[in-house]
């Protein structure tokens, strides 16, 4: 890349060309107030105004975040006119801003917040006629309060960016502009996927995941056996809202506080993420020798399932039969492990920590319920569960390492624990395929071929003993639509293909922490083009130092088939562990 010359404050420097003057200032030491602190392609707009700078060969004040550098230009970023205009622009937005700070979700993490003190905006500095509010939460996963957006387009972006939809938009003109999906309707009425990508971008609250912190309270209250399991994603990312550097797991710490926060039981989704696989590889391998649906597509993330009965419901054969490990586990829970124990399963209340929004839609599929009873009652995020921690006064820092809850269940495998990132369902799944194929474990356990944490597509074609299997990954629905095309052609060439609704998977799911440089504990400038890399490699690492890597060695596991589930795929197995889909229109 070429490089140019540039001054900012009068000091010489060089940059390279074609960069912003945003992105310029920050190489050069200088972090301009604004509200791209999470870009990644997304609001490019420079609608806020509040990056102005002065900038030589400009009519003005120049938006910094969309305007270049070139050659010879002279940047002013602190003259008082500068200064004051930045102030103006953020003092414009909070007069027709709900500042319910004390009450926002959003409060710790709001980068209107965070700008304004950079600022010095003066609260009510303008005041006059706002803009109506329409609030939104009839959707099982994500809120929306138009009280509280800014109108930067971010969630616009990434909604497209991410799965090349547009479920959100600008509505009306003027002074009355809303985000919202078409017409204003309710994402519950729309054909939205409820991944809460577009959750994870919003600077302020104005765009949530649907709270359940409520129902757990109400059930302790009840005095229910109230249950938690928590997913292998969370643990690699829950550390980041306690000062913990990116990509640091806090597992043992975590389970501690579970514990003091008063669940009876703490399990891990893993051991559930073990039976999956020894139900989706049996599934996959019955229809490879079998000539049925091919290629057998995953079905673990629920924003996937979403999307493809929205878009695909003549191809919804191909998805995999089989459940979300959660689910799995729930309906274990309610059934196995309530019949050890004693208890009536209408007195079991399973809690599911998850770095997922999505999946507090997929608690309430009917499918997922037998004889009114759910397999899982309440989903909390990444993010509630950190503002349970907070709320209880636990020093999480100083919490001892404690191990899971096994006994009857919560033992699990290395292949349980890759769940949660991108390819890591595949991998799982060979590994326990490949026995069942060859009788003989595969020796270097790891299959390389399907790794990495970045979204797009990949491709493999392994060797099991003599027979060729066809495999493919994708996360993010834009991805996804490739893959599901070709096999609405007739040209798929694939065997198993894992899709997963968020870019890079679980780790990148929109209940994790959020990504912003000026809230995470990392002083690295590349986090935020790392973070996806971090996390998975906290949940790869957790894999190696793991005894038993492949599911299909899980003792538990093989103790749960030997006294109650009889084998993979048997009739109580499918009563249990597998469901069903069905096509759904966009809007109703």
């Amino acid at each position: 890349m070429a490089k140019i010359n540039i001054k900012i404050e009068g000091i010489p420097y060089e940059v390279e060309e074609g960069l912003t003057i945003l992105e310029a200032a920050k190489a050069c030491g200088y972090e301009i107030p604004s509200l791209c602190t999470f870009n990644h392609g997304e609001c490019n707009l420079g609608s806020c105004r509040v990056c102005l700078v002065e900038a030589t060969g400009a009519r003005g004040l120049v938006a910094s975040c969309v305007y270049p550098v070139s050659e010879g230009m002279e940047i002013r970023i602190s003259s008082p006119a500068a200064v004051k205009a930045r102030r103006d622009s953020v003092e414009l937005l909070l007069s027709n801003h709900n500042k319910n700070c004390q009450q926002c979700e959003k409060n710790e993490y709001c980068e209107l917040l965070h700008v304004a003190k950079l600022t010095g905006a003066r609260d009510d500095a303008f005041s006059g006629q706002r803009t109506k509010t329409y609030v939104d939460r009839l959707a099982p996963g994500i809120v929306r309060d138009t009280s509280k957006c800014i109108l930067c387009g971010r969630c616009v972006a990434r909604c497209q960016n991410a799965h090349g939809l547009g479920i959100l938009g600008f509505e009306n003109r003027g002074f009355q502009t809303i985000v919202s999906p078409a017409e204003n309707r309710s994402f519950a009425d729309s054909p939205c996927i409820q991944c809460g990508q577009c959750v994870n971008v919003c600077p302020t609250g104005a765009l949530m995941e649907h709270s359940e912190i409520g129902l757990v309270d109400e059930a302790m209250k009840a005095g229910k056996h109230v249950i938690v399991q928590a997913a292998p994603a969370v643990r690699a990312a829950l550390g980041e809202e306690f000062g913990y550097p990116v990509g640091t797991p806090v597992t043992g710490k975590m389970i501690a506080a579970l514990r003091r926060l008063g669940f009876e039981k703490v399990y891990d989704v893993n051991f559930g993420a073990d039976l999956t696989i020894m139900e989706e590889g049996t599934e996959l391998l019955d229809r490879i020798r079998n000539k049925g649906v091919l290629p057998m597509i995953t079905s673990c993330s629920p924003g996937w399932v979403n999307y493809a009965e929205f878009n695909y419901a003549e191809l919804l054969p191909h998805l995999s039969s089989c459940k979300s490990p959660h689910e799995m586990q729930g309906a274990i829970i309610k059934s196995y492990w309530a019949e050890e124990k004693g208890i009536n399963p209408a007195d079991i209340f399973v809690v599911s920590v998850m770095p997922c929004t999505a999946k507090k839609f997929e608690k309430e599929r009917p499918q997922l319920s037998k004889n009114g009873i759910k397999d899982v009652d309440a989903v909390i995020t990444t993010r509630e569960l950190a503002r349970m921690i907070k709320r209880s006064g636990i020093i999480f820092n100083r919490l001892p390492d404690e191990d899971w809850d096994q006994d009857i269940m919560g033992d699990y495998s290395g292949a349980g624990v890759i769940f949660g990132v991108t390819g890591g369902v595949m991998e799982a799944a060979l590994r326990t395929v490949y026995f069942k194929m060859t009788g003989k474990e595969k020796e270097t356990i790891t299959f390389e071929e399907v790794r990495g944490h970045d979204a797009g597509i990949r491709e493999a074609s392994l060797d099991i003993d003599g027979t060729t299997v066809n495999v493919a990954l994708a996360s993010g629905m834009r991805s996804a639509k490739i893959l599901m095309d070709e096999i609405k052609e007739g040209k798929s060439k694939y065997h198993f293909i894992e899709i997963m609704g968020c870019p890079g998977g679980c780790i990148n799911g929109g209940g994790q922490p959020y990504v912003r440089s000026c809230f995470l504990p990392d002083e690295d400038d590349d986090i935020i083009d790392t973070y996806k890399e971090k996390r998975a490699n906290a949940l790869y690492s957790e894999d190696e130092r793991q005894t038993i890597r492949q599911s299909h060695n899980n003792p538990q596991i093989n103790e749960l088939y030997k006294k109650y589930l009889g084998k993979p795929n048997s009739h109580k197995a499918h009563e249990l562990l597998h469901t069903s889909y069905e096509g759904r229109k966009g809007f109703k």
